[in-house]
């Protein structure tokens, strides 16, 4: 499933309320604390959730008794995808040489 069809099962409107966590997609529809796709007013069904519930009280054991109905597809990487990475990093390494010959000097 896409993010976009992801997007569609938010809880609302007596919509089934799906939520992707690492990847895994989970049904949280009949779950009391998922009303209206939200809970608790921290976390809205319809997203990937994997980044906002890394600071959860409870731990992975609780998502994982619900329903897994489908997986997370990412996005295809684009073409020339992480050259800007390694552009900052070699620039951030140059920088650190520079300073360490400064030091040394």
């Amino acid at each position: 499933m896409t993010r976009e069809e992801l997007a569609k099962f938010d809880g609302r409107e007596g919509r089934k309320a799906y939520g992707a966590v690492n990847g895994k997609i989970y049904d949280f529809s009949d779950s009391k604390l998922w009303t209206d796709g939200n809970h608790q007013g921290l976390h809205q069904a319809g997203h990937d959730l994997t980044d906002e519930l890394k600071n959860a009280p409870h731990v992975r054991a609780v998502i994982e008794r619900f329903p897994v109905v489908g997986q997370l597809e990412e996005p295809a990487p684009e073409a020339g995808g992480g050259g800007g990475k390694m552009i900052i990093g070699a620039v951030v390494a140059v920088v650190i040489l520079a300073v360490i010959f400064l030091l040394m000097r």
